[in-house]
């Protein structure tokens, strides 16, 4: 009898520890999406996909645009990995121990081919899906490449371009002056409020974007200047 009941003890225990570990792992690919700001990018797309279609395919657009943010995060987190650990930053849940590179690597594997088929396949269509996809090919080609090159705000210019223009286009209409173009200059501002955060550990780290390369004093300008383009665009345009 005590045998049975400490079997079943160790039975339940070991569900508990597999449950906890499997919410652990969960929230582990939440935080290594950058999880904020990807869900930020989702609402705008709803926001748009719902002027443009309905609520319906709204829905599916957005869970598309999620997919994709998946990607650009989770690869910036395995790329980061190792500037993260000398940097001690405990908040990435690959130098937490939260996850592991290899169960984050499993799960890229799985999403890149996942999020295109279901950015094409959706409401967004080949067109809209294919110029949604050359956003999030410009996010990991920033997290691979242009994060060290001067031409560092190009991927982000052609990355908020492409989110509200890609569902436009999936309706058979050209976007708007106001919409790329105002997307492009809230990229590149964006992109250099970013860095700023990081950068004394950017530079210690090689790290030479352009932000990096002008500093905190000229990227804060350089932010201010291109977000109050980007308001005068749309002013002027829409």
């Amino acid at each position: 009898m005590e045998l049975q009941t400490a079997e079943v003890i160790s039975k339940r225990c070991n569900r508990s520890v597999g449950y906890i570990g499997s919410v652990n792992k969960f929230k582990g690919l939440l935080k290594a999406s950058h999880f904020g700001p990807t869900l930020i990018v989702t609402t705008i797309s709803f926001a748009f996909a719902v002027h443009y279609w309905w609520e319906g395919p709204a829905i599916v657009i957005a869970f598309g645009v999620f997919t994709g943010q998946l990607v650009v995060g989770w690869s910036n987190d395995l790329i980061d990995y190792e500037d993260d650990q000398r940097h001690n930053r405990t908040n990435k849940p690959l130098v937490s121990g939260l996850i592991t590179k290899e169960f984050l690597q499993k799960w890229l594997r799985f999403m890149v081919p996942f999020s295109f088929i279901a950015n094409i396949s959706g409401p967004l269509g080949l067109k809209g899906g294919l110029v949604y996809m050359l956003g999030i090919a410009c996010g990991v080609a920033y997290n691979f490449y242009f994060k060290f090159s001067p031409l560092s705000p190009l991927p982000y210019a052609i990355a908020f371009a492409a989110l509200p223009s890609s569902i436009v286009i999936s309706k058979d209409m050209n976007p708007p002056t106001w919409m790329w173009l105002g997307g492009a200059l809230f990229g590149m501002a964006a992109h250099f409020i970013n860095v700023i955060k990081d950068m004394k550990e950017d530079h210690v780290s090689g790290i030479n974007g352009l932000p990096q390369r002008l500093g905190t004093l000229g990227s804060t300008l350089a932010a201010l200047s291109l977000a109050s383009l980007g308001i005068y665009v749309l002013l002027r345009f829409q």
